[in-house]
């Protein structure tokens, strides 16, 4: 069984921002690819960002290019989402994801976490 638990959501203004955090615990954190979701109110969930066991292939969605960075520490079993300037277009529930393979698919995706509230505010 593999938990995943995200932190880090909040509110913060257009142009702010933020760091997600997500602790893998379980199994062993580095043989799964990794990546995050987001849902807004009434829309699917979506990918954002994604990367490789090892950290070293990263995928984006168009919308987050440039301004999202994602990693990883498999020492510490975190993967990690760095938002920058953020617009309320973002605003959205946030999940982190865990699959044996890379891939943007969210049907591909075995393990889920909670999600994490972010906020923009215009």
């Amino acid at each position: 069984q593999v938990q995943l638990v995200e932190s880090g959501g909040g509110l913060v203004q257009a142009g702010g921002s933020l760091r997600l955090s997500c602790v893998v615990s379980g199994r062993t954190f580095s043989t799964y690819a990794m990546g995050w979701f987001r849902q807004a109110p009434g829309k699917e969930r979506d990918f954002v960002a994604g990367l490789t066991w090892s950290g070293r292939g990263t995928f984006y969605a168009d919308s987050a290019k440039g301004r999202f960075t994602i990693s990883r520490d498999n020492a510490k079993t975190t993967l990690y989402l760095q938002m920058n300037s953020l617009k309320p277009d973002d605003t959205a529930v946030y999940y982190c994801a865990a699959s044996d393979r890379f891939t943007t698919r969210r049907s591909d995706y075995d393990y889920w976490g909670q999600g994490t509230q972010v906020t923009v505010s215009a």
